[in-house]
């Protein structure tokens, strides 16, 4: 018999008015109910997500398409600082003249003058979207089109990666010099320092386009980045001298890699303790891989990718066997990387196939743990890990519930899908978001964003799985 088909995404909305070219990417920021969409006519487009309108259109500063953008993390006080990566590449970092916490209806009546304004003149269009968005700098490196930016969690550093085969990691001496997340306002003149950034590493492993970059969700030396080589690398900074290098390399895919997404860590700090626990009172083995082995308790977050190949892999590192100390002596400098620094992932599972075509981007929710994707055939695919349906439900009760189904047998399942979610256009982008309009369910509802070649952005709700 088969099983039977899941429900779909309701469509919330489409943020309107939609863009008149492709849509390529569009990053939600983590602290404001903003939306900024990079378009191919080299413009990024600002949208509310509680009103679902347009704010702002920043224009200016790219001469070819934007294909990427990412919100600096900062406070809610603070006026947005937004990056972004364009095919003429660079890169680009912009402020806001406010902090977004004027009415949306005003806001939205004078996008829309503004975009009858562009209409008739692009010029009186770029003089009104000074009072929104200020240019503060470019940064220049790339030898090719970026294809993807992302700050690390504190805002500190700014990873791009481009066409050209590299990856470029920046610091923002803003956030060096400041406390981001302490920052007390635009009055505060902490922007000021934004038009100040230096090159801190530039990695060239790859042997093919870097399709995407994904900064690790809590540490600020580690990310992962995705290639047209059918890899993805694990980079750290080396504690003892400073140097960017990379530690692991994810082989498996039979095609571009073109997404890469890491697990978040709120889940895992809260079991990981008491995993660990029962690790410790068991005497287990440090190369158990089962659900309450050392392995789970201290490997961290997985990493998930998607490819041309049609799949959707989830990667765990495998942990570190503790080495004793060298013995005492004279320290020999060495340029080789130390072998100590190496990362060994492996290929934890496959999620189901759905995708009939390539697969262009996947999102794993902070928040929720659900992972979703979206790619070339249009389909909209959200993913739960599940207790298997296999799993020993006959077990005696132990007394302590929770730790009995943490115990369970874990499978990926489908819980929303639906076809052609943009027509006959492909899906260039998908992203998870917390859920802003008045609509919500609670303060803990998050909702789907897909950005299509139709240049429309659409926001669906999976809360009812």
């Amino acid at each position: 018999m088969p099983s039977p088909q899941p429900p779909s995404p309701i469509l919330l909305s489409t943020l309107s008015p939609t863009s008149v070219s492709r849509t390529w990417q569009s990053a939600p920021h983590p602290t404001l109910p903003l939306l900024a969409t990079a378009c191919s006519d080299k413009t990024v487009r600002i949208y509310s997500l509680t009103s679902f309108t347009l704010l702002s259109t920043i224009t200016g500063g790219h001469r070819r398409s934007i294909r990427t953008c990412a919100w600096k993390p900062t406070a809610k006080a603070s006026a947005p600082v937004l990056a972004t990566g364009s095919f003429d590449a660079t890169a680009a970092i912009w402020v806001g003249n406010t902090t977004h916490r004027e009415d949306d209806s005003e806001r939205a009546d004078r996008a829309r003058e503004r975009e009858q304004s562009m209409n008739g003149s692009e010029e009186a269009g770029e003089e009104d979207d000074e009072d929104d968005y200020h240019f503060a700098v470019v940064l220049e490196g790339h030898d090719s089109e970026i294809k993807s930016l992302c700050w690390s969690p504190s805002g500190t550093y700014l990873a791009t990666c481009s066409r050209d085969k590299s990856v470029w990691i920046w610091e923002s001496l803003a956030s060096s010099s400041n406390n981001t997340f302490g920052y007390a306002g635009p009055s505060s003149g902490a922007d000021d320092d934004e038009d100040n950034y230096e090159t801190v590493a530039v990695l060239q492993e790859h042997d093919g386009d870097v399709k995407c970059v994904a900064w690790h969700p809590d540490e600020e030396t580690c990310l992962a980045s995705a290639s047209y080589d059918e890899g993805v690398r694990v980079w750290r900074e080396d504690e003892a001298d400073g140097e960017w290098g990379c530690v692991a390399v994810l082989e498996g895919h039979g095609g571009t890699v073109w997404c890469v997404d890491w697990e978040g860590t709120q889940g895992t700090q809260q079991t990981t303790a008491a995993r660990q626990d029962r690790v410790d009172a068991a005497g287990a083995d440090e190369n158990d891989t089962s659900d309450d082995g050392q392995a789970q308790a201290i490997s961290g977050p997985r990493i998930v990718t998607c490819s041309d190949d049609k799949t959707i892999r989830i990667w765990r590192r495998k942990p570190k066997t503790p080495k004793p100390a060298p013995a005492a002596g004279p320290r020999i400098p060495s340029i080789i990387r130390s072998a100590g620094q190496e990362e060994e992932w492996y290929e934890e599972t496959r999620l189901p196939q759905r995708h009939e075509r390539a697969i262009y981007s996947v999102a794993w929710s902070k928040k929720m743990g659900r992972i979703v994707s979206a790619g070339s055939d249009g389909m909209i695919v959200v993913y739960e890990e599940k207790a298997s349906a296999e799993a020993d439900v006959t077990m005696q009760d132990s007394g302590d519930n929770e730790e009995r189904e943490s115990s369970k047998p874990k499978e990926w399942k489908v819980v929303f899908e639906v076809q052609a979610a943009h027509g006959v256009f492909e899906i260039n982008h998908i992203c998870w978001s917390k859920r802003w309009d008045r609509g919500k369910s609670s303060e803990d509802e998050e909702v789907v964003i897909s950005t299509g070649d139709d240049g429309e952005v659409k926001v669906w709700t999976v809360d009812n799985a």
